[in-house]
């Protein structure tokens, strides 16, 4: 079996990636997909709401931007209880798909949290912070928590050291398209 991790900055585009990659190759394990889910779990809610001191009401996700903006430290707080979930969900899919020939894992924070090791290929996608901003204001996002998440992330130059390819997602999606498909060719 193959593992191939793909991981980026905030709204470098890692999520069409993996998606082009999977595609009839293998199951793809999303972090930020489990994170979802997680976020409608009661146990999990509870969880949040007693590590920050927040109600669990309609705007629970706003109050916790809320808490990582008024507080640095918060985001910390919050990936120390979030990412250990992920990690359990991402070995489970590893288990239960132990057969398939190549497994994808689309994790954010790959490098940061020491995951390397578990995979065979890693696929960083980057693209200009501009670029990036722009993408993620469109998708509804706050100027300020972007910032914020970007400068909790690995700088690119450094990440890209722990990482077997390089896709620069600067241009179309058919350009995108073509750079993943020269990469993962090695691996089918």
């Amino acid at each position: 079996m193959i593992k191939v991790g793909i991981t980026g900055s905030i709204a470098s585009g890692k999520t069409i990636s993996s998606k082009i990659l999977s595609r009839r190759r293998g199951p793809l394990f999303s972090a930020d997909m489990v994170v979802k889910e997680l976020y409608t779990k009661i146990f999990f809610k509870k969880i949040i709401s007693k590590a920050f001191a927040i109600k669990q009401n309609q705007n629970f996700k706003k109050e916790i931007k809320r808490k990582i903006l008024e507080k640095k430290k918060n985001i910390k707080k919050l990936e120390q209880i979030i990412h250990p979930l992920v990690r359990k969900e991402m070995f489970l899919f590893n288990k239960k798909n132990r057969r398939k020939k190549i497994l994808f894992f689309e994790i954010p924070l790959l490098v940061e949290s020491n995951l390397s090791k578990h995979f065979d290929s890693i696929i960083f996608i980057k693209a200009k912070k501009k670029l990036r901003l722009t993408r993620y204001l469109k998708n509804g996002g706050d100027k300020k928590l972007f910032l914020l998440l970007d400068n909790h992330q690995m700088k690119d130059a450094k990440k890209a050291k722990h990482c077997d390819h390089i896709v620069v997602n600067n241009k179309s999606l058919s350009f995108l398209k073509n750079k993943l498909f020269n990469i993962i060719r090695y691996y089918e």
